[in-house]
């Protein structure tokens, strides 16, 4: 099967396509036939030599797929060969076929295509179990996320509208935060003009959100605290901006504040399982009505995976860039 390996040098780092053997499930694995396969800022980490793959993951990119089960383990019951799906991977995803946990793996969505399938899993699988399940954000709360134009934005811009939030988001142009506004945020700040913690309070008459997602780190971190209200939380799901900071514990303690981080390929089945469970539940009738839509920027055949990095690296995309198998 056709595969893209990460391929280095003294030289450079690049993306190759490669000839692998097809794998074969183990007793709780679905063997996929790809359609289309999302790509993550992870991958780009991962290309890079900064974020390797968890033990026994595969050294193929690929965080998020959709296509057709072409195998199932001796122990698989809820999916049968042929059955359409989209799931979620610790690797393996920029290939032609992939192993996934069943548990992992969640239906089609009625009326979505498989190139939007292919942005669903890692994004959703982040944006709730941070959002919902470790924030907590409740009805009628508000919340800031940075990079509302990226997909786990645009994602995180829907879901909480969808169950109640007023929504701020920060991007870095007039272009991706009027895209924003039109998906459903209520305060758009490029932050390249405002300073998003003085645009914040000012929209909140001071009180400041319930809620901050944030991927930025680094020297957002402080600025994150001042934005938060009384028992406000922090949930820090990446460090584009670098893992360290100094921050005022004095602010902490006055305000209760909760600082929280995660990420989601080291953890296990069981964890991401209940997550699916909970998606499949409570979101996927959302995307079949409607109401929810993944947001497709780009899509690239799988052999111009470098090129899609690019695409990535540039920042200019809104939504997900998918390849396309």
């Amino acid at each position: 099967m056709r595969a893209i390996e990460i391929y280095r040098s003294a030289e450079l780092t690049d993306l190759v396509e490669t000839d692998q053997p097809l794998p074969s499930p183990g007793s709780d694995q679905v063997l996929i036939k790809v359609v289309a396969a999302g790509v993550n800022r992870p991958d780009l980490m991962q290309r890079k030599g900064l974020y390797p793959p968890p033990p026994g993951a595969s050294t193929v990119l690929g965080l998020e797929v959709s296509g057709t089960i072409e195998a199932v383990g001796s122990e698989v019951n809820e999916f049968k060969v042929g059955d359409s799906v989209c799931a979620l991977l610790t690797g393996g995803g920029y290939a032609e076929y992939c192993l996934a946990s069943a548990c992992c793996c969640l239906p089609l969505p009625k009326g979505l295509s498989f190139i939007q399938a292919a942005a669903l899993p890692e994004t959703f699988f982040t944006v709730w179990s941070n959002i919902f399940d470790r924030a907590k954000l409740q009805v009628g709360e508000s919340i800031l996320v940075h990079g509302g134009s990226s997909g786990i934005g645009t994602s995180a811009i829907q879901l909480s509208k969808a169950f109640g939030n007023q929504v701020i988001v920060t991007a870095g142009s007039d272009e991706k935060c009027q895209f924003c506004r039109e998906l459903g945020a209520d305060l758009a700040i490029n932050y390249r003009q405002q300073d998003f913690v003085e645009a914040v309070m000012h929209h909140t008459g001071g009180k400041g959100v319930n809620v901050v997602l944030d991927i930025i780190g680094g020297d957002y971190l402080p600025r994150n605290l001042k934005c938060l209200a009384i028992d406000g939380r922090l949930q820090q799901i990446a460090i584009q901006n670098g893992g360290k900071s100094e921050i005022n514990l004095a602010s902490v303690l006055m305000k209760r504040l909760t600082i929280s981080g995660t990420t989601l390929r080291p953890r296990n089945d069981e964890f991401k399982a209940k997550i699916a469970q909970q998606l499949f539940a409570k979101v996927w009738p959302l995307l079949e009505s409607g109401q929810l839509k993944p947001i497709i920027d780009s899509v690239f055949p799988l052999d111009q995976a470098s090129q899609a990095h690019e695409r990535m690296e540039s920042s200019q995309h809104i939504g997900k860039i998918i390849l396309e198998v």
